[in-house]
């Protein structure tokens, strides 16, 4: 909780101020040299006072997170992740389990922000927040959108390729069995022909092959096999047991997860 009674010194208030003026949640040592127009030692010194108060805190060097004093972030600390993503990587879009919850896909909360890119960043810590990037190729990068929370805004996967991510790499939206669950909470939005397209388009033939079964076992979607592509047999689930259960000639897939483990909480 913050104090609000600690005393400020001028160059604090005219930061935070300003800051706050400029409809800012996130700011950089930039911003404070550029507000504050004095020496770097003492725009550092500003820095550190504020930290210390308890008016600022640090998310990676040089960013900073701006904390009110009239209600901390407490109140919108679910938002508060999406705010910082577009602060500290330019080319992304925030998907997978993220995603999922944010669309409300699934029930789970995962606490780490799931974030696709094209460049190759460290994962990210910030309190209890793990901030985790998924490296993508341009070919992959597709199908994600801008939303907006208050005065901030961030992009995110749409529905269609949340769904075709999660396929793609089950082990960042929590295994197979989310991607299955995602599809079937969010059946009355998704554009299925969009979500096949997606998949086709991404280039990887297993994907729309776990799109195409899923959508079958949902029994959401009747899908012709002419037009899975690729020869051979490949893995359902690529995190399950190398232990074939049954062939899909169909979709021409290695099924080494039962149907129960897939979908079976559509009984409960």
């Amino acid at each position: 909780m913050i104090t609000q009674n600690i005393k400020l010194g001028a160059n604090e208030l005219k930061l935070l101020f300003t800051i706050e003026e400029e409809s800012k949640s996130i700011f950089t040592i930039q911003d404070a040299k550029r507000i504050l127009e004095t020496s770097p030692s003492s725009v550092w010194n500003v820095i550190y006072r504020l930290k210390k108060k308890g008016r600022i805190e640090e998310i990676e060097k040089g960013k900073y997170l701006l904390i009110p004093a009239r209600a901390g972030y407490e109140g919108s600390w679910s938002e508060v992740p999406y705010f910082i993503v577009p602060n500290i990587i330019d080319i992304y879009y925030i998907s997978f389990w993220t995603a999922l919850n944010y669309w409300g896909m699934t029930e789970q909360v995962p606490r780490v922000i799931f974030v696709a890119t094209t460049q190759r960043k460290r994962d990210l810590e910030y309190q209890d927040i793990r901030f985790e990037f998924v490296t993508l190729s341009k070919k992959k990068f597709f199908g994600f959108m801008e939303e907006n929370i208050k005065k901030a805004s961030f992009n995110i996967s749409s529905k269609e390729k949340t769904i075709v991510d999660c396929m793609l790499y089950p082990k960042y939206c929590g295994g197979l069995d989310e991607a299955f669950k995602g599809i079937w909470n969010a059946r009355e939005e998704l554009d299925f022909m969009k979500l096949l397209e997606y998949s086709k388009r991404l280039g990887v033939n297993v994907v729309t092959k776990r799109v195409c079964y899923a959508l079958e076992l949902l029994g959401l979607e009747e899908i012709s096999a002419e037009i899975i592509p690729g020869k051979g047999y490949v893995w359902l689930d690529p995190l399950g047991p190398k232990k074939v259960l049954k062939y899909s000639k169909k979709y021409k897939l290695m099924i080494n997860r039962s149907e129960d483990e897939l979908i079976g909480w559509m009984r409960y």
